[in-house]
């Protein structure tokens, strides 16, 4: 498949996942989405898409593309959490803005990496280990102070919810890994 036809399906992709939120808002009347919410859903969706398609077309074998699946998922359902409702507290809470930091580290160090499989095993443990460093901070260090303090914020929920996503990107460092290993018989191309 061509690259433009790739993209081609991301795009309709996208267009049929909107219509899910869409009917949603036509029917079910709580369903308060404005127009920008479909805006910065459609453009985490594609951006999502494309970035799988443009990386997934570096590795060879089912690992690789399976990892990189995971690994954009993860960076996907970061951001979409962290607008929505917050990673930690409400979504107005400034700490979540320390989450940033998590895409960054996948994000630059993939460049680092050049997308190689070993070092992108590297990079999705390092956004892993940034993720649970990032929690541990917004939880611990840094208060807020003023009208974001949050009295409400379950730490038990908080830690699972945030450990789960941290497990998120350590799968997807250790189908890297597997996909850097010689031999393996994850070394087969996808139909």
């Amino acid at each position: 498949m061509t690259l433009s036809q790739s993209i081609l399906r991301v795009a309709l992709g996208t267009g049929l996942l909107l219509l899910i939120p869409l009917a949603a808002k036509l029917f079910v009347p709580g369903m308060l989405w404005s127009p920008g919410d479909f805006l910065a859903a459609g453009i985490m969706l594609f951006g999502a898409g494309l970035t799988f398609v443009l990386i997934s077309r570096m590795g060879d074998n089912t690992a690789y593309k399976l990892a990189a699946g995971v690994g954009v998922a993860a960076g996907l359902l970061l951001l979409w959490a962290n607008l929505a409702v917050g990673l930690v507290g409400s979504e107005d809470n400034p700490a979540n803005l320390l989450y940033l930091a998590v895409l960054a580290v996948a994000l630059i160090g993939s460049f680092v990496a050049r997308f190689r499989p070993r070092g992108m095993s590297n990079v999705m443990f390092a956004a892993s280990l940034t993720y649970i460093v990032v929690t541990a901070i917004a939880l611990f260090v840094w208060k807020p102070t003023g009208a974001a303090v949050e009295p409400n914020v379950h730490l038990l929920n908080v830690l699972v919810a945030n450990g789960a996503f941290a497990a998120i990107w350590a799968v997807s460092g250790w189908l890297f890994r597997r996909a850097s290993a010689p031999g393996s018989n994850l070394n087969q191309r996808l139909a």
